[in-house]
């Protein structure tokens, strides 16, 4: 052991990252320097919080809601937040089953300590978030990722995954609309994944925090709603990515009352309780005018068709239009780097930050992921700067000759 890291806890080595965060660090060091960067590798909307949510904040803080409340989340919001879900998943949920946290990545991570014993097994999506990878090794159970292929519109292959089940499998992580690919499951798809959680008595995390963004009519479907589901299943959802309120931390998560009790206590011990005044915005922002939501979703699909579009201009790519979320998630298998070597090169030699696939996983390897929460104006000076590196890259790229060979 080295001196640097001898008084680090063993577990530390299994935590993972968020590449996100990372690249958004080298982009800005890069910005200082006075290299102009256009931004792709940040999820989060480019939009400004709705003013009537802003206001709610700002009551909230002038009435004095500056103290701490319950763990679980104050009553008044709970039963607003489990009157929504009510009615946008078709099943009844009660203010006990709710648990609000400081963003949805709390639940996820609760959930699995809860639930999930050291050595049992864990099904996961991949490429995926990876904060669901990180945290399944940091509890000490095994990540058994299931692939999410390119061939079918990035959607679980259900056979695939029955065969990843053992007798020491006990939950399933479900995202969808998804980060990174933009795929979307369809009813089908969460029917046999529920005849198997069944089955087998598996628990479901289903992560559901892009359920308002779908395009081409698109509704959402929740697992939860299928008959049974809703007594394993845990449903995360949040406001950072609806309602334009990344930076707010505000997320919350339906799940049985048994579960939510134990939730509780680790949200007691970990963060103590969700900011009031945040609790107060979030319920103001569910509760309120969703006008807002429309527009930006409409935004979305006019960046999501212009992103796609000047991205197949580029020869040597293929990308699968996205269902849902506001990611494109091209494969740039065939020039011959890395996705790791493709970001690193678009954002140090063509000024465009980009997320290697790789970081969502083994099976994001030869993709990237652009996020296109951006004006159409930086899609197109991103997209044309990527291009002209690829064509620089192809010329350069070695011929296949006798000589070379």
């Amino acid at each position: 052991m080295t001196e640097k890291n001898k008084d680090i806890a063993h577990r530390q080595k299994r935590l993972g990252t968020e590449t996100a965060f990372e690249v958004l660090a080298r982009a800005r060091e890069l910005e200082a320097k006075g290299k102009h960067i256009v931004h792709f590798e940040i999820g989060e909307p480019d939009f400004d919080t709705a003013s009537h949510i802003i206001e709610a904040a700002i009551k909230a803080l002038n009435d004095g809601y500056t103290h701490y409340c319950a763990s679980a989340g104050m009553m008044e919001v709970r039963e607003s937040f489990a009157t929504y879900l009510s009615e946008t998943r078709k099943v009844k949920f009660d203010k006990s089953e709710i648990v609000i946290a400081p963003g949805a990545k709390p639940i996820v991570t609760l959930s699995l300590f809860a639930c999930v014993n050291e050595d049992e097994e864990v099904l996961y999506p991949n490429p995926g978030y990876p904060i669901y990878e990180s945290v399944i090794r940091y509890i000490g159970a095994k990540p058994v990722p299931y692939p999410l292929k390119e061939e079918l519109d990035f959607r679980i292959d259900l056979d695939e995954l029955k065969s990843l089940v053992t007798p020491k499998t006990k939950l399933i992580i479900l995202n969808s609309p998804q980060n990174p690919t933009g795929g979307v499951l369809t009813k089908e798809d969460l029917h046999g994944i529920a005849s198997l959680a069944l089955k087998h008595d598996l628990w479901v995390i289903s992560d559901e925090v892009y359920c308002y963004i779908l395009y081409d009519g698109r509704k959402h479907y929740s697992i939860v709603s299928i008959n049974g589901m809703k007594d394993r299943t845990v449903v995360v959802d949040g406001h950072s990515k609806t309602y334009a309120m990344t930076g707010w931390r505000l997320g919350f998560g339906a799940m049985p009352v048994h579960l939510a009790t134990e939730v509780t206590k680790l949200c007691t011990n970990f963060h103590s309780c969700t900011s009031p005044f945040i609790q107060l915005a979030g319920k103001a922002a569910i509760e309120g005018s969703q006008e807002r939501v429309k527009e930006m979703v409409d935004k979305f699909t006019g960046r999501r068709r212009l992103i796609i579009a000047e991205l197949l201009k580029i020869k040597g790519i293929t990308c699968r239009v996205p269902k849902g979320a506001f990611y494109a998630f091209p494969n740039i298998s065939s020039f011959g780097l890395s996705s790791l070597e493709m970001q690193n090169y678009l954002l140090e030699e063509c000024g465009v930050a980009t997320l290697a696939g790789s970081s969502f996983g083994k099976y994001g390897e030869g993709y990237i992921r652009l996020s296109y929460a951006n004006s159409p104006e930086n899609i197109k000076l991103g997209i044309s700067r990527i291009k002209e590196g690829l064509e620089k890259l192809n010329k350069n790229k070695p011929k296949n000759s006798k000589k070379n060979k």
